[in-house]
């Protein structure tokens, strides 16, 4: 027999989880959770350093590649996207950064109304618990666990601190809170020295309540439809088609990779693009899968003369002891991402809040573990942020089975590469700053000979890697190309939402995980009928000469 739920959502990512919780808080509704893959449990999930191995494994991410980049060199790039309890929250870098303020009042100038930087603050207070307690920012009793790490243990990640600072640039305490421009400590969504995934923050408390019911290993089909009404879902399991109906709403979580596809594969989005693969249109929306938008980045990495750095524990011994002490005791190099740093920038005079992002590491090593130095090293993570090229998730054929086509053209906008070529230049500065002398020993990447736009160009070509960030697809607004309007409730289609990170118009000023719990916990609202929260009114903190100087020590 079909089973009837009042809500439907697909997928147990870092929407999913917070909706699961929220829409099943009040005990009166009965909520179908859906998810391909299963348990979060593994130890390389759980402990924060580990974090390159779950990124890379079949078992818990999708192993998606974009087509050929054509102004990447035609480089196939690498699109992972969780596949587990927790989605992409249980195989990413942990970091948590809410974006400037600026991001989210673009929001409503792209036509998503009311969700404006103080319509939005009260939902990431709401989802916060900060290790240094509440303020007019920060929130200090919700589910999500946040801190610094090992509290910038390593002398590397001040340096680059106060290098920031001899550059001429501010810096911030809390990047979070009102100022994001400048140099500071970095957050990541850790607690306790494990993981703090949306699955561990929202559905490990809630699991046995008793009208919640999670099915893993279910891969949805399609969006059942009658008289654009959705229905319910049909999903898969263990090879067997099966189905569920939703007698409120079909809720869609899937990511910005799976939530365009799946309303494709159900018949919904641009009438050419579904019939070219073999799917009955259901309703013509253009805009799905178009807007799609990530960041890339790229490591700069230093030659180290001291031996602090995390090139010195890459041996068997080390990594053993290093997991043997966050088995016993849940701390040291174990229980952080390693990321403590960071610094938020402008890449130029005239641009009114920042576009670059640093991401600082003391070891010279890929993200994904696979190539590091030999030798000691460290580097920093940096990427031009609000790129203004734009791609598409593509249905391939009308078989779910078959991954969806992938097109950022990345690098297709001449003022995105004008971003990496500043990305370079201002990073160059920083690092020979006087902070590092004692640290610095020479530049490993690009190379101290990449100087002129043309040799710039061609080793951003090759070296840049994506930020794992992909966002946008099914763009909240009332314009032609929205797909979902400020409700998140699917043009056209009645009792159908999307509510994820596709839903951006755009993307934000630095790491997604935490607006797209964000834009859930706000949706939930949306979903129950509540008030919504009241806005706070939090001052923002900007460069007020922002059209005349890229830097000032004061802000």
């Amino acid at each position: 027999m079909t089973q009837k739920y009042d809500y439907i959502i697909v997928g147990a990512g870092s929407a999913g989880c917070v909706l699961a919780n929220r829409l099943t808080e009040n005990g009166q509704h009965k909520v179908l959770l859906l998810e391909t893959g299963g348990s979060d449990k593994s130890i390389f999930i759980q402990m924060p350093t580990a974090l390159s191995i779950p990124m890379n494994t079949d078992k818990y991410a999708w192993q998606f590649h974009t087509e050929p980049e054509p102004y990447l060199d035609n480089r196939k790039m690498h699109c992972p996207r969780g596949k587990v309890l927790g989605g992409s929250s249980s195989i990413n870098g942990m970091v948590y950064v809410r974006g400037h303020a600026k991001d989210f009042d673009e929001w409503q100038q792209h036509g998503a109304q009311g969700w404006d930087y103080q319509s939005c603050l009260p939902y990431f207070k709401k989802a916060e618990s900060w290790y240094l307690g509440e303020n007019t920012y920060r929130g200090s009793e919700g589910p999500l666990g946040v801190n610094n790490g090992n509290e910038m243990e390593n002398p590397l990640y001040r340096a680059f601190i106060e290098a920031g600072q001899q550059a001429g640039y501010a810096k911030t305490n809390d990047y979070n809170a009102a100022q994001q421009e400048g140099f500071g400590p970095m957050h990541m969504t850790i607690k306790n020295g494990r993981r703090c995934s949306a699955s561990r923050a929202y559905l490990d408390p809630i699991k046995r309540r008793s009208n919640l019911t999670i099915i893993t290993g279910a891969q949805a089909q399609k969006v059942l439809l009658q008289n654009k009404q959705a229905q319910g879902v049909e999903f898969k399991v263990n090879g067997k088609v099966q189905s569920a109906l939703a007698k409120r709403e079909v809720i869609l979580s899937a990511g910005p990779i799976g939530s365009p596809h799946l309303l494709q594969l159900s018949g919904i989005g641009d009438k050419e693009t579904l019939e070219k693969a073999g799917v009955e249109v259901q309703h013509h929306l253009p805009g799905v899968g178009q807007n799609l938008q990530d960041h890339l980045e790229f490591y700069f990495q230093y030659k180290c003369k001291q031996p602090i750095t995390l090139n010195g524990k890459l041996g068997l011994i080390s990594k053993g002891l290093i997991g043997a002490r966050w088995i016993l005791s849940k701390d040291g190099l174990g229980a952080t991402n390693h990321f403590e740093s960071c610094a938020f920038i402008r890449s130029k005079p005239g641009v009114e809040w920042p576009d670059i992002q640093y991401h600082f590491l003391p070891a010279a090593i890929r993200y994904d573990g696979k190539s590091a130095f030999d030798g000691h090293g460290f580097q920093v993570h940096v990427g031009h942020n609000k790129p203004k090229s734009r791609g598409a998730v593509t249905i391939a054929s009308s078989d779910p089975d078959e991954a969806p086509k992938i097109q950022f053209n990345y690098l297709q906008h001449p003022e995105d590469i004008e971003g990496f070529r500043a990305c370079v230049r201002l990073t160059r500065e920083i690092i020979e700053q006087s902070a590092f002398d004692d640290y610095r020993d020479g530049e490993i990447q690009p190379g101290k000979d990449i100087q002129t736009d043309e040799q710039i160009d061609a080793f951003v070509r090759q070296a840049v890697e994506s930020a794992y960030h992909p966002s946008c697809s099914c763009k909240m607004g009332e314009d032609d190309m929205a797909v979902v309007d400020s409700q998140t409730k699917v043009h056209g289609i009645n009792s159908l939402r999307v509510v994820d990170s596709s839903i951006f118009p755009t993307i934000p000023n630095g790491n997604l995980n935490a607006p797209t719990i964000m834009v859930a916990e706000k949706a939930a609202d949306h979903i129950l009928g509540k008030t919504p929260l009241n806005n706070l009114n939090a001052p923002v903190v900007m460069e007020s000469q922002w059209q005349q100087v890229q830097r000032r020590s004061e802000i």
